[in-house]
């Protein structure tokens, strides 16, 4: 898993990362998770998974045609050469 330092955060921020940290029960470590993955992954965010699962239930495809995603050659792809 990835690390990150922060420096140079002033006292009153680094004061106001602690209150928040205890107001919500958890480490200021914790915190500052939280808030970066917040700001990163906002809610509204369109999810691809999701919506293609969407899309997919929308189409409303028989089982015979579904069936035909699982007769797809599933072989590995040869690598090109540029020789």
């Amino acid at each position: 898993m990835a690390m990150l330092t922060v420096r140079n955060i002033s006292d009153e921020v680094h004061r106001a990362l602690r209150v928040r940290a205890a107001q919500h029960g958890r480490s200021t470590e914790a915190e500052v998770r939280a808030i970066l993955e917040d700001a990163v992954k906002p809610e509204g965010r369109v999810k691809l998974g999701s919506l293609l699962a969407r899309i997919g239930s929308q189409a409303k495809l028989t089982d015979q045609e579904a069936a035909l995603f699982d007769q797809r050659d599933k072989t590995p792809a040869t690598p090109p050469g540029f020789e």
